[in-house]
């Protein structure tokens, strides 16, 4: 076909999908108030698309905290604001607990997983994926002890650089994906094991691309953007690599299983298969467990080297509050190797862990979310299927609710005598049925692997290098790549 005709076709499509849209427009009576959109693209031009959320917060200004945008032809609600979000998620969880329909990732993922399904399925996934966590990361101090054992590692690999300059980004991506690949696997990669490598690179290519304009538009217009060549189009054949290696890999667990001796998550997705129950055939069949595993493997690693990293960065930034940091590991553990009974006994540096993933603010926008009826919130009718962001932004950088919300400020979590304070306002992880499955885990590492490393080092930039925190252009905010003096402390 040649490109008048993808063109001609392209418009007809769109000059089709306007006219249906327009026939749909009493579905939409008493919807939330937003901007005028345009024909067909809607509001496109008035988004920041390295920076969507920064546009969402701009118009709840002007709207409410319950407002809308329209993305191509596609109408999204966005909710802003602590009391809005828990309304919604807590008081309304049934209502809106789908999620949407993503073309760029249900092409080849279809509804199977945890992050993105729906319905039944999505329950029995989440509902396994809990279990199973509880039973092979709890048991006998089970995780706690494999994360010593890789921040010891991780320790080891900083020190074999003798306090020069390095880039840390795909050694803390190895170390916290370890960490789940020995709940999915039973396994742990060396640092430069080229299996382990290509796959980060996949995923890491795909979180960025996720970001790019030619993948959101194909996720509105995917009927004309799957034509068209793109970043859409590299992002299909990650995925294909990525579900091929997981395939690879749990094939290999089949042909060694014990369905009395389960030693892993994989393990216990393969006995369920073979109860011979309804459930087996229904969820527990093959595509539904590659899906699982790029979701845990994906969300296991990125969002707890991302958090490490950009911990490093304001370590290096404030100077003193590493200091202060390091204070406190010596009064409380000295030499001894960090462990979780630790915590109880160090607020300071609990608030600053805590405060990293405040500021750090790494989904700004949450994953979205999809309403599974109709419901009227707030005061306005929201279709079932809608698309809604639950802004988790709004409330972690709300100056209702942080003294210093856009600077990096420890207090936020303590009180005037030093002891740890809880926020409400605190929900990096989401709130609700959706709330991220991993959270407990996520905690459990953030704690040892930032005490163990500030434990063994003082951080610093390479002589001449200069600070820079602005996020790299991705689904997620992310530091951008930047090395490290990790100098020994004696």
């Amino acid at each position: 076909m040649d490109s008048v005709s993808i063109v001609l076709s392209a418009v007809v499509i769109l000059f089709l999908a306007y006219i249906f849209n327009n026939r749909k427009k009493d579905n939409y009576k008493n919807f939330p108030p937003g901007p005028k959109p345009l024909p067909i693209i809607g509001n496109i031009h008035m988004i920041d698309m390295a920076r969507p959320h920064k546009t969402f917060l701009e118009m709840s200004k002007k709207y409410g905290n319950v407002c809308s945008l329209q993305l191509g032809m596609t109408k999204v609600v966005i909710l802003c604001g602590l009391d809005t979000i828990n309304d919604a998620l807590i008081n309304h969880a049934d209502q809106f607990s789908d999620r949407p329909s993503r073309p760029v990732i249900s092409k080849l993922q279809k509804d199977n997983g945890l992050i993105m399904a729906n319905g039944e399925n999505w329950k029995v996934m989440r509902q396994f994926t809990i279990s199973t966590f509880r039973d092979f990361e709890m048991g006998k101090k089970t995780l706690e002890n494999k994360i010593i054992e890789e921040a010891e590692c991780l320790t080891r690999t900083f020190k074999s650089y003798g306090g020069e300059p390095f880039n840390h980004k795909t050694i803390l991506n190895v170390a916290a994906a370890n960490i789940i690949v020995s709940i999915l696997l039973n396994h742990r990669f060396e640092y430069d094991d080229p299996n382990i490598l290509q796959l980060m690179s996949l995923l890491h290519d795909n979180v960025r691309l996720a970001g790019k304009p030619m993948v959101m538009l194909y996720n509105m217009f995917p009927s004309v953007m799957g034509w068209l060549p793109g970043a859409h189009k590299i992002f299909f054949e990650n995925i294909r690599q990525i579900h091929s290696f997981m395939r690879a890999t749990f094939t290999k667990q089949k042909e060694e299983l014990d369905v009395n001796n389960q030693r892993n998550l994989i393990d216990a997705f393969l006995a369920k298969q073979q109860e011979g129950k309804p459930e087996s055939a229904l969820y527990f069949h093959d595509d539904n467990l590659v899906a699982l595993m790029v979701d845990l493997f994906g969300t296991g690693m990125e969002k707890t080297s991302t958090t490490l990293r950009w911990g490093l960065l304001f370590m290096i930034k404030h100077p003193d509050i590493q200091k202060k940091v390091q204070n406190e590991i010596e009064r409380v553990i000295g030499s001894a190797q960090p462990q979780i009974e630790h915590r109880k006994q160090m607020p300071y540096t609990e608030a600053v862990i805590t405060e990293i993933q405040r500021f750090g603010d790494i989904i700004p926008a949450n994953a979205p979310h999809a309403t599974s009826q109709d419901v009227t919130f707030k005061g306005y009718f929201i279709p079932k299927g809608t698309t809604v962001f639950p802004l988790l932004t709004s409330v972690l950088k709300d100056p209702a609710y942080f003294e210093k919300p856009e600077e990096f400020y420890p207090e936020h979590f303590l009180t005037s005598e030093g002891h740890l304070k809880k926020n409400e306002a605190f929900i990096p992880f989401s709130i609700g049925k959706r709330s991220c499955a991993g959270e407990n885990m996520a905690k459990i590492e953030l704690f040892l692997f930032f005490t163990t490393l500030l434990q063994n080092f003082t951080f610093q930039l390479p002589p001449g290098a200069k600070l820079d925190f602005t996020p790299t252009t991705a689904s997620i905010n992310a530091p951008q790549p930047y090395e490290i003096c990790a100098i020994p402390r004696s």
